[in-house]
This record gives structure tokens, sequence and C-alpha cells, in this order.
């Protein structure tokens, strides 16, 4: 998935008329999951979805950011300085998941084991490992 990671935003509430309230996605939320499912799509090429309990591995890479002095930067790039800030890695899988969800599984209820981790990087984006989970595993 390439690209800043982005992580899933709140509802937003929109009312009309002063009555009635409407729910809505965000759109860099929307953007962004349909640019997973895109890729996800991509990354399908035509296959069936994964039908039973799925295993996903996410790696969660970060812009540095440019302000910051170049021995900063490269203390973040060398994994000594690492990404305590937004967006949240529970946020980010939850984009992610909901944008495969009819992609390349029917549902993210399937998802029965995941690892994850969230690091700085100069090329920024998510690599996304996912492994149908046999009986009995």
């Amino acid at each position: 998935m390439p690209g800043t990671p982005v992580g899933k935003g709140r509802p937003k509430v929109a009312s009309r008329g002063g009555k009635f309230a409407q729910l809505y996605t965000p759109e860099k939320t929307a953007n962004y999951e349909g640019l997973v499912a895109h890729a996800g799509h991509v990354a399908m090429n035509g296959r069936d979805l994964i039908a039973g309990a799925v295993s996903v591995q996410l790696d969660i890479r970060l812009p540095v950011p440019a302000s910051w002095s170049k021995r900063k930067q490269n203390e973040a790039l060398d994994g000594q300085l690492l990404p305590t800030k937004k967006p949240d890695i529970d946020n980010v899988e939850k984009a992610i998941f909901d944008g495969l969800n009819g992609v390349v599984w029917n549902d993210d209820v399937q998802v029965v084991d995941v690892t994850k981790r969230k690091r700085y990087s100069a090329v920024p984006g998510v690599r996304i490992r996912i492994a149908e989970i046999g009986a009995g595993e």
C-alpha cells in the first residue's frame, strides 16, 4: 500500500433542518479506504474472496518529518526514534481492514490473528501480508 498511512477517522454528523442527523465517513478516510480497496483488488488479480479465517501482518511506515534535523531524521530511519504520534496504529488497521472488505475477504470479522508495527521510513506506506488459516492451525 503506497503513500502515507491514514487512520480511520471518527464518523461525522451532519444535521438536516435541525431535526435529523446523518452520519458520514470523513472524506480523507473514504479516499484512503478506496485506495486500499484498489490495491487489494490489484493484489487479488481475479482470485475469489478469502472465505475462511485470516491472519494479517501490517508493517506501517510513516514519513520522517522534514522539519527535523538531519541527525534526528537519521535516528528515526535507523529505528532509534519511534513514531509515537498519529495516526494511531489501531486506526490505520481499521481503515485498511474496512477497505479490504468485499475485496480480499468477505468481512474483517474473518481476521483472527494480527501482527502490526509502526516505524519511520524514507518510503511511507503499509506492507500488508494476508494468509488464509486452515482449520486446526
